[in-house]
């Protein structure tokens, strides 16, 4: 009998095989590349230890501020960025040509980025109110769910993206590189009114503009008018080097504990920029990726990590946390070391097989949200870009705050994407809504094919 691990593989190199040869296979290893990097970027920041009996919660560019130099490498957030604009092009542009309206189109794309996340969410909701009863502190658990939780800031961010393709992308196709333009101006322009005026609650419109301006620069990439990448590199590192060097933007291209001015939350220009210059840099090595990828095994390793690429990222937290949790309750074992120390780094690849180890059994259980086999009724677009809206806004609030505080529970967050999921019909709510009523969850035939079309 073969192993899971065989039966994975040998269905991602049959995915291989279908591939066909005008797809840009440099896309698919961007994505799975810059996730695997953020991934363990998290697993590396996390430094606890422990002091005086106690656990603290260290973070390592606060307590070794050298490493922050570290972040202008692992922080590839924009780099997905650029790869989702390039696929939602290729997908809008596919849907246009075979008549797939918008609703069909934006229910499909969307349920592939939703669906995985409510697992994560009802096991933290259960696990908070659990460890609260028990008498564990507020703010320790709330600590725990923020960490938690912290990935799905970029859900929130990209379901709102994803809704507004149509309009990106026409944009795109009628003014070309000046709707980028727009943006980089939009985006200066609220960081003068953030840092000149004051006006610190109007940093959050970057969120629209930095990472818009990014997906826009992926479809300038699909369009094939990203010419000369290396200039495109060149210049957004000058322009990143001038404002850390002359400007109020700090090094740290990640949020530090305890900053009263950051480069991510929300994102700045100075964040923009390194988007700008890892653009120019991963379509300088386009070519070297795709004689690389034509190689039947780095391809198929490719496809597997792609098809399981949402449960990685969003339980990857979880697995840290619960082997964190489970050092800790045998008296701190392997955290009794000073962070940035000799032995600390000698011991990373120790900590990063561990939290890989931990990882496994998540990825078994959940695994099956990231492709859910009941599709999704099709909604009105009303109800749909409702539901995306309570979702996103819901995960973008849990992502800072966590689910709990000293204060209390953050109820209405919590509920917002369970709500929001069950008025657009995505899959694992509708699942869950059917189990209630007691009926069996047919498939709707129509609405896979659909969603096929729209992938």
């Amino acid at each position: 009998m073969s192993s899971p691990i065989h039966r994975l593989w040998r269905q991602a190199d049959d995915l291989a095989a279908q591939a066909p040869d005008t797809r840009n296979r440099s896309v698919d290893f961007l994505r799975a590349a810059s996730i695997a990097v953020v991934v363990v970027g998290h697993w590396l920041v996390a430094a606890p230890y422990v002091q005086g009996g106690e656990v603290v919660a260290g973070h390592m560019l606060e307590l070794a501020p050298w490493t922050q130099w570290l972040t202008l490498v692992v922080q590839v957030m924009p780099i997905f960025f650029l790869v989702g604009g390039y696929s939602n092009a290729v997908a809008w542009q596919a849907a246009r040509r075979k008549g797939t309206a918008y609703g069909p189109w934006l229910g499909g794309r969307i349920q592939r980025l939703i669906a995985p996340v409510m697992p994560v969410l009802v096991v933290w909701i259960v696990v908070s109110a659990i460890a609260v009863a028990c008498g564990l502190p507020a703010e320790q658990v709330g600590i725990a769910t923020q960490m938690a939780l912290v990935p799905t800031w970029f859900l929130a961010v990209y379901v709102m993206v994803g809704v507004l393709v149509p309009i990106t992308l026409a944009a795109w196709e009628r003014f070309g590189f000046a709707s980028v333009a727009a943006l980089v101006v939009a985006a200066a322009g609220v960081d003068v009114l953030v840092l000149e005026a004051g006006l610190a609650p109007l940093g959050y419109l970057n969120y629209a503009c930095v990472w818009l301006a990014v997906h826009q620069l992926g479809h300038a990439w699909q369009a094939g008018a990203m010419r000369r990448p290396l200039v495109w590199a060149a210049a957004g590192a000058t322009g990143l080097a001038v404002l850390i060097g002359f400007g109020p933007y700090p090094l740290a291209m990640v949020g530090v504990p305890g900053e009263v001015f950051g480069n991510t939350s929300p994102p700045t220009l100075a964040l923009l920029l390194l988007g700008i210059t890892w653009t120019g840099i991963v379509l300088a090595l386009e070519p070297t990726l795709r004689r690389m990828l034509a190689h039947r095994r780095v391809w198929t390793a490719t496809v597997l990590v792609n098809g399981l690429i949402m449960t990685l990222y969003l339980w990857h937290m979880t697995a840290m946390l619960a082997a964190l949790g489970a050092a800790a309750a045998l008296g701190g074992v392997g955290l009794h070391v000073l962070p940035d120390s000799a032995q600390w780094w000698a011991l990373r690849p120790v900590w990063m097989t561990v939290y890989a180890v931990a990882l496994v059994p998540l990825m078994v259980a959940f695994l099956r949200f990231e492709r859910p086999r009941v599709a999704t009724h099709v909604r009105s677009k009303r109800r749909l870009l409702t539901g995306a809206s309570l979702t996103a806004a819901g995960l973008g609030v849990l992502s800072a705050k966590g689910i709990v505080s000293p204060a209390g529970a953050h109820v209405a967050p919590s509920l917002m994407p369970l709500l929001g999921g069950a008025l657009a019909g995505f899959g694992p709510v509708r699942r869950l809504l059917v189990w209630l009523r007691g009926a069996p969850a047919a498939p709707d035939r129509e609405v896979e094919r659909n969603e096929e079309a729209a992938r």
